[in-house]
């Protein structure tokens, strides 16, 4: 008998193939008294155990691929750097001395506290990286137990559906080494380190499928729907003649999508849309160019400061700009200054004051590069000098009023000012822009928009706070909608204002990388789409087969409804009309 099973489809594709259930369960730990002799003793048992757990990892990536990008071995880098660092190791080795207990309870102790620290933080990208903490400890613990490998080698995994509670990055690649066919996780969600990787080797994916493990048995027959997030065990012929089909089509449709690289972005009735690609370090611009040979609308900074634990140097940012770049061969460049704040703060600077009460509102963004110019001058200074290499543009986040908007331009006029003086070259015009990110911005976007050079939609923050809610709140996050007609609202006054001063808009939240939305965005008059790299072909093609003469009445005709629901059942309507024409040419 057929088995459904629903999950969070995070990476989306069709696979279908034997369930191999991967369990890695690991024994419950348990404190214990060590004598105050025989402290040294546990001390080096651990520090056996730290070079144990990084041997395992080197291991596994000197199997991994030579041609793996070096954005996806980045996962294996990060907990190679996580083994050495004091924070890590040293607290462990703190918390035997103090309480005179084992290893495993000390690490246990300290991991406890860095999740803590984690769990504490707004935005949910960096909630979810708790999960690198989990993983290295959970690595530690398995060499301190003397616990065996968990993959088996050899040819055993070849196509098979893994089943398992959650996978650490290391699991992932050696398991997509093994030329698996898909995943399904108990646990997990889409910011997950099995989503992120998933979709960045191509592979079907489903996490949070709930009690999977005890639905599967190894060798069962599977078919997992990455779009639906859908499990099927044991399916009739029926299903397994219809997904098979699907599969073919979408074999068929990837080798379209494919012949799309690199071709100009145009709808057909002539107009040129600019299809940029977002990215969060030098090293994804590799991942952008296997899709497209395009630029960078948004580069988001912060997470050069996160990683390095600290507020890099002038020197040190002025060289990742300029790798990037460089990379880009020619292409733009938008960097966003750092959003940090109360949420997404470096780690030596959490315990300096206390937690905000609600960080999305706190200080952040530019509010904490303007409370702090001796460090945000550092990175403005970069940038004016990488941007004398290239084309670049500055984004300026979170701005919600024009004296903010005034302060910032005048400190870049004095940044300037002081490169003149040290006779350091940089680019005098250097184009600068706003994030249209909280209602009050949006409302005053003609204002922003005559004295800035671009504005740029960041629709994940608007939408949050234009409907007062946080969209990982389990219980408020159904009424998370992009389609709510105050936030399009919204988008189309700040769309407006560009036109109405002659300036490109363009929009990066997770709207333009969407595909539903796609002829929405282009029937408001979107003329610039910043996307993740794995959705630039899909939103490309879409583009390529769009309108506009078409689009924009029946997209104005939509927006008149006056309910989310009714513009979603319209807009798919639309969609699926427009997706048959497509389809019949």
């Amino acid at each position: 008998m057929s088995i459904l099973i629903n999950g969070i489809g995070v990476s989306s594709g069709i696979a279908i193939g034997e369930a191999y259930v991967y369990s890695r369960e690991q024994k419950e730990v348990h404190a214990y008294k060590i004598p105050e002799t025989q402290q040294k003793k546990e001390i080096q048992r651990f520090q056996k155990s730290l070079s144990k757990a990084g041997e395992q990892l080197h291991q596994i990536k000197n199997k991994i691929a030579a041609d793996t990008p070096a954005d996806i071995l980045a996962f294996i880098d990060t907990h190679l750097l996580m083994l050495e660092d004091p924070t890590f190791n040293e607290g462990t080795i703190a918390n035997i001395k103090k309480f005179s207990c084992n290893a495993e309870w000390a690490l246990l102790l300290q991991s406890n506290r860095l999740v803590k620290v984690f769990d504490d933080m707004e935005d949910p990208y960096l909630r979810t990286r708790k999960d690198d903490v989990l993983h290295v400890v959970r690595r530690i613990q398995d060499c301190l137990a003397e616990a065996p490998e968990h993959i088996p080698d050899g040819q055993q995994l070849k196509g098979c559906i893994i089943i398992a509670d959650d996978l650490t990055p290391a699991d992932t690649l050696m398991l997509q080494h093994q030329k698996i066919a898909g995943f399904v996780t108990e646990y997990g969600g889409p910011l997950s380190h099995t989503a992120i990787l998933s979709k960045n080797i191509g592979i079907p994916a489903i996490v949070g499928a709930h009690h999977a493990r005890q639905l599967i048995k190894t060798g069962e027959t599977l078919i997992i729907d990455g779009r639906q997030g859908m499990v099927i065990n044991s399916p009739d012929k029926r299903s397994l003649k219809h997904y098979r089909a699907l599969h073919k089509e979408e074999i068929a449709r990837k080798v379209l999508l494919h012949e799309l690289r690199n071709t100009p972005t145009v709808t057909t009735d002539g107009k040129t849309i600019t299809l940029h690609g977002n990215i969060d370090r030098p090293e994804d611009i590799r991942k952008l160019r296997k899709f497209d040979h395009t630029g960078v609308g948004l580069y988001r900074t912060e997470m050069l400061f996160i990683e390095k634990n600290e507020w890099p140097n002038e020197e040190t940012q002025f060289k990742t700009y300029k790798r990037a770049l460089f990379r880009l061969k020619g292409k733009s460049l938008t960097i966003r200054t750092a959003d940090l704040g109360a949420d997404k703060e470096i780690q030596d600077t959490i315990d300096q004051g206390p937690m905000a009460h609600n960080p999305a509102m706190g200080l952040r963004a530019i509010r904490r590069c303007m409370k702090e110019p001796e460090l945000f001058i550092p990175q403005l200074r970069a940038i004016l000098r990488v941007a004398a290499l290239g084309p670049v543009r500055l984004m300026i986040p979170m701005l919600t009023n024009i004296e903010e908007m005034h302060q910032v331009l005048n400190l870049i006029e004095k940044t300037k000012q002081q490169l003149r003086i040290e006779k350091i070259r940089f680019d005098k015009n250097l184009k600068v822009g706003a994030m249209i990110e909280v209602p009050a911005a949006a409302l005053s976007a003609y204002a922003f928009a005559k004295q800035l050079d671009f504005l740029s939609i960041g629709t994940n923050d608007l939408i949050q706070y234009t409907l007062a809610l946080d969209r990982i709140d389990e219980e408020v996050s159904y009424l998370y909608n992009p389609l709510n007609p105050a936030v399009l609202q919204l988008i189309q006054m700040s769309i407006n204002a560009g036109k109405k001063a002659r300036i490109p808009v363009s929009l990066c939240g997770e709207m333009a990388s969407n595909p539903q939305y796609t002829r929405l965005l282009l029937g408001m008059g979107l003329e610039y789409f910043s996307v993740q790299a794995n959705a630039l072909l899909e939103i490309k093609h879409i583009i390529n087969h769009s309108k506009l003469s078409r689009l924009r009445p029946k997209i104005k005709k939509i927006l008149e409804h006056q309910s989310a629901n009714e513009i979603e059942t319209q807009l798919d309507l639309l969609n699926h009309q427009e997706s048959e024409k497509t389809a019949s040419k």
